[in-house]
């Protein structure tokens, strides 16, 4: 198994987050990881993403140029890797966001209102997890939705375990949306 992916968006939006969500779940599963972020320097506002790569075997380089799978949380992100995923990948949209439609049809798209869906469940800044939920939904032989919780209470420590539930809520969100769609 390799699962070269890209999660891109606005600094702010927690998509480097949701990254080293999935790398760490990864290496409590013991899989090989990279976590590679990439961002402006203005980073809130700015245009974030970060490359994570989960496999079996272990990863030459960090640097992922054809992923398996982009999760786009806005227009830009679209634009700048929608043409870069392998024909049969996975792109995940963040339909709040923008309601613009894949250009390719050899790929396995979602449109994801994570803005909103999110909001409903209470969990208003939820928006990165809910998408994240999504890709895991449709990429579910990465990891285990427990290890993910687990990397999650991880990540976030003893100091923001505060957002955990809500969290929690956003994944679950997001999961079921892409089944019930």
């Amino acid at each position: 198994m390799l699962e070269q992916c890209i999660f891109a968006g606005f600094g702010g939006q927690g998509t480097l987050l949701i990254g080293k969500f999935l790398a760490c779940a990864g290496l409590m599963e013991g899989k090989e990881v990279t976590w590679l972020p990439s961002y402006g320097p203005e980073m809130r506002g700015g245009t974030a993403n970060c490359s994570v790569v989960v496999s079996d075997r272990p990863i030459a380089a960090p640097v992922v140029t054809a992923p398996n799978s982009v999760i786009a949380m806005n227009l830009p992100s679209l634009l700048k890797f929608e043409h870069t995923v392998k024909p049969g990948g996975t792109l995940i949209i963040n339909s709040s966001l923008t309601n613009a439609k894949s250009s390719r049809d050899d790929l396995r798209v979602a449109y994801v209102p994570a803005t909103e869906i999110a909001e409903k469940v209470g969990n208003p800044k939820g928006a990165n997890v809910v998408i994240l939920g999504a890709y895991l939904a449709m990429n579910p032989e990465i990891v285990a939705i427990d290890t993910i919780i687990e990397a999650m209470k991880e990540e976030l420590g003893p100091r923001k375990m505060k957002f955990l539930d809500g969290n929690i809520k956003a994944l679950h969100a997001g999961i079921d949306y892409v089944k019930n769609t």
